[in-house]
């Protein structure tokens, strides 16, 4: 064990089991955690050892991805993951916690990522029982196909259709759907699995029914290959988009349809169906019904914030156990180094984003926990308002957005605080960046859903202003802001309440002060539409365009209030359980303290700009931050210990539990194919024939 890793763990104030108790859910789930990863980590086949990816060409990552993912639904059925709902693997709530474990990416994982859930969500219960116990035997292996080569968000747009051909017509037993990419711009483009693994898709494509009219955009199930011997049916063409900057297991692919015929109840049919004769019709669905599928689909948007976190704190992991062993520097003696951690500039990069991971983590749980609630009332036929989901639908669009930049923008902060060494392969975090690249784009653009954000805040706006409708919201995260929205629509001056900096550093005060913010972005956003309407005659839809930047960081704003109040409710529920006691809520409240300061350093003006901070409140913020920055100091170490990440799953050298960085970054270097043979594989026989003058070349002697 490196000595100042110890000298670390051991000046810690709280336990770190208790918190990692927390992260794990409660004591009986981490034990559970520890031994699936203990699976998989001695499994004897070898298959999960990941030494060597940084050296596999890209096909033989792909290959070893999909041996791992056979070889864990092998030790799944071995363990009786899945017995507990039917043999249904990817169901189980073990199964999430085995796959982490597996520390790569696994390219059958869109199957249970997006193509179960899909046939769940949007499909009637016949088509159910028919397709999902193919996909529990991994007969059917699908996914989600709707992003095209020249389409992606604008989903209204996409040009793949799906035709409508009669029995008459010869369409087969009951009618059938044809299939087509009418254009180079129509083919499917991106999603996952569907390069090489999948022999089945959910095709999202434009419904034109048997009048020959545009019915718009819904879901086709399409086989794309042989469920005997996986090659291509007739009139599809499948293959791999190519390498990308990270997530290279995984085979995005494209698609394209040429008269391709499904039976016609491949369309998905919950919602709206087509019956034999061609005639559409959406189904009468209960509100509990429809609701409930919204639900599901809001479900994969909780997950990419809880994925924010883990990949996060694992980042910090590596760059703050590095820091503490990396010396630079000597100290005032002249004589002894200074650990990198100590340094101010290096803590004000990384504490931060070390504090993130903790209030992205309690706002994801709590965000599962809200879809997790509103699904359960709704199946035992309890009340749900629109408002409700509709809020739900905006903080998960909010955080997806905001956690997601958090995250992407953190490691790489975290890469480059490691410095020379966090260049290297070996280091974790270059693969750790550039596989997690991909998360600010799916499920929704960044910079695309603060616009759904603002649909659904403004309406609480509305209410507000004209006190219509108010009971509503009454059980949603939004209505926490109406207490500042009442004053701000009303012209009275809401202000800060510190009286000095101690008082500006205490959670609730600080938490006031981001309602308030989010409070007043949003009725600037409301003013400035509004405005731009009646006063400048302009169109609602241009008028919105032109307010996008504001929607921005109104959308911003919600997300940092969430966070915040999240945080501060979650380290109360977990000390009221008795799972932490006094010293670990007092570290998890520094950590809440320094992110909403750090994030008010940043955003000052925004606080400043109607006085709700007055300039010489805001003079005690860059001092607090330095203040909590000093306070996390003596924790740092144990802090990014509690999630429990083994070497296995960082996969760096740098960020190793033992803190034997130099050793292990010699042998992943001694490990590079280019090592294998001396002279070096270049140098036969070009750099030979250079040496000896070779290739005309001309020394200044021979001149």
């Amino acid at each position: 064990m490196n000595p100042e890793l110890k000298r670390e763990r051991n000046n810690a104030t709280f336990d770190v089991e208790r918190i990692t108790n927390v992260l794990d859910g409660d004591k009986d789930k981490t034990e559970r955690r520890r031994f699936l990863e203990s699976v998989i980590e001695r499994d004897p086949t070898g298959i999960f050892n990941n030494d060597d990816n940084h050296y596999l060409h890209r096909t033989d990552r792909h290959k070893r991805g999909i041996a791992k993912g056979v070889r864990l639904i092998e030790i799944c059925r071995k363990l009786g993951i899945g017995d507990e709902c039917e043999g249904r693997i990817t169901e189980s709530k073990d199964f999430q916690v085995i796959s982490e474990a597996v520390a790569d990416d696994i390219p059958l994982a869109l199957h249970w990522i997006m193509f179960q859930p899909n046939i769940v969500s949007l499909c009637d219960e016949e088509q159910q029982s028919r397709w999902l116990p193919l996909c529990r035997d991994w007969k059917m292996i699908g996914c989600y196909a709707q992003t095209e080569l020249g389409h992606g968000s604008n989903i209204r747009a996409l040009e793949t259709t799906a035709t409508f051909v009669s029995e008459l017509n010869g369409g087969g037993d009951g009618g059938s759907f044809v299939i087509n990419s009418p254009t180079l711009t129509s083919g499917k483009f991106w999603p996952g699995t569907l390069g090489r693994t999948a022999n089945h898709a959910m095709v999202i494509a434009q419904l034109i029914d048997g009048d020959g009219i545009h019915r718009g955009i819904h879901n086709f199930l399409v086989q794309l290959r042989s469920m005997e011997d996986h090659t291509l049916l007739p009139g599809v063409k499948t293959g791999d988009i190519g390498p990308k900057i990270g997530y290279n297991t995984m085979d995005n692919g494209f698609a394209y349809f040429k008269n391709v015929m499904i039976p016609r109840r491949n369309m998905a049919m919950r919602f709206a169906s087509v019956d034999k004769n061609g005639r559409y019709s959406k189904k009468v669905m209960s509100d509990a019904a429809s609701k409930v599928a919204y639900i599901t689909m809001m479900q994969v948007r909780s997950i990419i914030v809880v994925g924010a976190s883990k990949a996060l704190a694992m980042a910090c992991a590596v760059t703050i156990r590095y820091s503490a062993v990396r010396k630079q520097g000597f100290d005032e003696d002249g004589k002894s180094e200074m650990q990198v951690l100590d340094y101010t500039q290096q803590q004000h990069r990384i504490f931060p984003l070390l504090a993130a991971s903790y209030c992205i983590f309690f706002t994801g749980r709590q965000l599962a926990k809200d879809l997790k609630a509103l699904e359960e009332k709704l199946i035992a036929a309890k009340p749900v308002t629109k408002e409700e989901v509709s809020d739900v639908h905006a903080a998960s669009s909010a955080l997806k957005s905001f956690s997601t930049m958090i995250a992407a923008d953190g490691i790489e902060e975290c890469r480059k605080a490691c410095g020379g060494h966090g260049f290297l392969s070996s280091s974790g975090l270059p693969e750790l960046f550039t596989t997690y690249l991909q998360s600010p784009t799916v499920e929704g653009d960044n910079h695309m859903l603060p616009q759904q954000v603002i649909r659904v805040l403004l309406k609480l706006v509305h209410a507000v202003q004209h006190d219509d409708g108010m009971e509503k919201y009454k059980s949603s995260n939004s209505f926490a802001l109406v207490p500042s929205l009442k004053m701000i629509l009303r012209g009275k001056a809401e202000q800060c309440s510190a009286i000095n900096a101690n008082d500006l550093c205490d959670l609730s005060t600080l938490l006031a002060a981001f309602r308030h913010r989010c409070a007043r972005l949003l009725v600037v956003v409301a003013k400035q539409i509004n405005d731009d309407i009646t006063t400048n005659n302009v169109s609602p839809k241009v008028a919105w365009n032109n307010a996008l930047v504001t929607m921005a960081k109104s959308s911003k704003a919600f997300s940092l209030f969430l966070l915040i109040r999240n945080s501060i409710e979650g380290i109360r529920d977990e000390q009221r359980k008795g799972i932490i006691g006094r010293p670990e809520a007092q570290v998890l409240s520094d950590l809440t303290k320094l992110f909403a300061l750090y994030w008010m350093e940043k955003d000052l003006g925004d606080f400043l700009e109607d006085g709700y901070i007055r300039p010489n409140q805001a003079k005690w913020v860059a001092p607090s931050v330095l203040k909590y920055l000093a306070v996390i100091r003596k924790n740092a170490v144990a802090l990014v210990d509690a999630p429990d990440f083994s070497d296995f799953r960082l996969k760096s050298a740098l960020g190793r539990y033992d803190g034997n960085v130099y050793p292990h970054i010699m042998k992943a270097a001694e490990k590079d194919p280019l090592n294998a043979v001396d002279p070096g594989p270049a140098y036969e026989p070009e750099l030979k024939r250079l040496i000896a003058g070779g290739a005309g070349i001309y020394t200044a002697s021979r001149l």
